[in-house]
């Protein structure tokens, strides 16, 4: 089987791109994969990384209503399709399938001129203007979380690249809080904000680090690159650990208990694909995607949600500080996320990308 994938612009797009080229290479070795996108985005370097041909085309933006009429798109909309189309006869393409953003939208219609089945995935709960261009095209759309408004939906969830889906957390513990200079035994709390941090958690947090020393927790802290955290003097007591970025986050996810965190489709889909209970604090800019992300899985009882403006010293003392107390409570979350994740969206959306090809 011959596969063209479009994604990129950002790792949200590029990483579901790439578990599911791993997956159907893995099941055939036969297959080739080749992958569309732009010489700015991530895919352009990631791609190649991995093994797999890459073909550039146009960055042509796009606008986030279906109303607006293509034709309004720059000029170049043409090229980018006419540059996905050629990539399509390149790999002699049995199915197209695509991820979203810029890339996806000049591959989808590049297919239905060529008549090559599509196949669509949407990572987030609300989809974007080039998933919801594709999936009018293809009865073939998967879709990460229930009732992401696109027609035809299934859910197969998230692909989630091999270091996530094959983690052993209790296995590895030890070794994970090692790596981080963290104490063997404490009970641990992570807090992040995706790749580029956030500044409010950082703000925010270090507020309760004595509460949380008192009660014997330790932090992890990924304060994200040339961001700061001030943390209060104090001599001894668990470890409060600072650090900018973390490129070994299934070590990081190994050693929590606990997490405190943005909201984005691979952060949910990580967190709940290993039953790591988390509270939500979604982005509180763009459109909203990352509070519906979060929903169905607070909803689940996997979670707890907070708005950012509503994230406290207070509510952390109020709410926060009293599931840390609650090893019970915190493991009954851990076990509803769990059953939320989806380790084998990779396998679910490969059998997706199957059954369309022979169609």
């Amino acid at each position: 089987m011959n596969v063209l994938l479009a994604g990129g612009g950002s790792a949200g797009h590029v990483s579901p791109l790439l578990a599911l080229a791993d997956r159907l290479v893995a099941d055939d070795p036969a297959t080739r994969v080749l992958a569309i996108g732009t010489s700015t985005g991530l895919e352009a370097r990631l791609v190649p990384e991995r093994g797999y041909e890459f073909h550039e085309i146009p960055k042509v933006p796009l606008p986030r209503r279906l109303a607006v009429d293509l034709t309004r798109l720059p000029a170049n909309l043409r090229l980018a399709v006419q540059a996905a189309g050629t990539a399509i006869q390149l790999v002699d393409a049995d199915v197209v399938v695509g991820f979203g953003g810029y890339v996806a939208a000049p591959a989808y219609l590049a297919a239905r001129r060529m008549k090559r089945p599509i196949v669509v995935h949407e990572q987030n709960s609300r989809p974007g203007f080039a998933n919801r261009l594709g999936a009018r095209l293809t009865r073939h759309v998967a879709v990460s979380f229930p009732g992401t408004p696109l027609p035809h939906a299934t859910r197969t969830g998230l692909p989630l690249r091999r270091e996530i889906t094959s983690l052993d957390r209790a296995a590895v513990r030890a070794e994970a809080r090692a790596f981080f200079g963290l104490h063997p035994e404490h009970r641990t709390l992570l807090v992040f904000g995706g790749s580029l941090g956030a500044q409010h958690l950082n703000d925010v947090v270090p507020a309760v680090a004595d509460d949380l020393a008192g009660r014997g927790v330790q932090v992890l802290h990924v304060c994200g690159t040339g961001k700061h955290v001030e943390l209060p003097e104090r001599a001894g007591g668990p470890p409060y650990r600072v650090v900018e970025y973390v490129d070994r986050m299934d070590l990081a996810y190994a050693a929590t208990d606990l997490i405190i965190g943005r909201a984005g489709a691979n952060t949910v889909s990580e967190i709940t694909a290993l039953g790591l209970p988390a509270v939500f604090v979604p982005l509180p800019i763009g459109n909203g995607e990352q509070r519906l992300n979060a929903e169905p899985v607070v909803a689940a009882g996997g979670g707890l949600l907070v708005d950012d403006a509503a994230l406290t010293a207070g509510w952390l003392r109020d709410n926060l500080l009293p599931l840390l107390d609650d090893p019970a409570r915190c493991e009954a979350m851990g076990r509803a996320a769990a059953a939320f994740g989806r380790l084998d969206a990779d396998e679910q959306l490969a059998d997706l990308v199957r059954a369309a090809a022979l169609r």
